[in-house]
């Protein structure tokens, strides 16, 4: 670890990225421990000087605003108390570090990015999920990694069988993708493929002896998500950011379930693909928990 006076003698930026990286080590070393209580093992006495000395450098810095130095002054206190008391709670050291890492960050400009964020439920345990036979996603022409990897961590949260990709799909091991879902690409069962080169999907797309499988469309223009009847066996068909669901995606649906609708309220009355695809995918679950 730099010492202090070395740190005091560095350029202003580089100095509050020198301490961010050291507090985003710290962060890391809480999370992978998993522990609610800290123990002595964690952090050394010399290290904890060094946080609060840290801190008190930080508040001393007059170009942060008031609110940034009022945090600094609390984080003074919280690593002073934990020298005093090192099995203090552990969910407050890293809330702490974690508070002071973005401070600095914002203030040298770097932006945060979701899978920049520590992550204490990263260790997955594949025993524990839960898959609803039948539940399945069309990802029709979603253009963007980043909604693609959204939508897998999505999918993969709220229990789906399977992912179908339109051939026009963006990659799921794009490296933006992959970031943003976080691991869920390599758990759920997922192809590219045309769903609907006929008009007719084949009841081989779902589990032998369940009832046939219904298509519905998230989509403008249906039935409101708090009415609409979702399916135990179905297929949700998500549409391209631009142009929405395909037309002929769309006849499929209406011959079938239909259109299911998110209600908004603002001038905008739009969200994003992914958003709305968590809205519709928690609902589903919801319905499909009560079997």
């Amino acid at each position: 670890m730099i010492p202090l006076y070395k740190l005091e003698n560095l350029p202003r930026t580089q100095k509050l990225r020198k301490i961010a990286k050291i507090l985003m080590m710290a962060e890391r070393r809480l999370e992978l421990l998993n522990n609610p209580k800290l123990t002595a093992e964690v952090f050394t006495s010399a290290e904890l000087v060094f946080f609060f000395d840290a801190a008190k450098l930080l508040a001393e810095d007059s170009l942060f605003s008031p609110d940034a130095k009022k945090k600094f002054k609390e984080a003074e206190e919280i690593f002073l108390s934990f020298l005093e008391n090192s099995k203090n709670d552990a969910g407050t050291l890293r809330r702490t570090l974690n508070s002071i890492k973005h401070i600095l960050l914002m203030e040298t400009g770097k932006d945060q990015a979701d899978w920049d964020f520590t992550d204490s439920e990263g260790k997955l345990d594949l025993k524990k999920r839960q898959i609803f036979k039948g539940m399945q996603v069309y990802l029709e022409d979603i253009r963007s990694p980043f909604n693609v990897g959204a939508m897998f961590r999505t999918a993969e949260s709220f229990g789906a069988e399977k992912i179908i990709l339109s051939p026009f799909c963006a990659d799921p091991h794009h490296r933006r993708a992959e970031r943003t879902a976080m691991g869920c690409i390599d758990i759920i069962t997922w192809e590219r493929r045309e769903l609907f080169a006929s008009q007719e999907i084949s009841q081989s797309e779902f589990s032998p002896n369940t009832l046939p499988p219904q298509i519905f469309a998230l989509e403008t223009g249906g039935v409101p998500i708090s009415e609409f009847q979702f399916p135990r066996y179905g297929i949700l068909i998500a549409g391209s950011e631009e142009l929405g669901v395909s037309p002929q995606a769309l006849e499929a649906a209406d011959a079938s379930l239909g259109r299911v609708s998110i209600p908004c309220f603002g001038t905008k009355a739009s969200l994003n693909v992914s958003v709305a695809f968590g809205i519709a995918m928690q609902a589903w679950a919801a319905y499909l928990q009560k079997f």
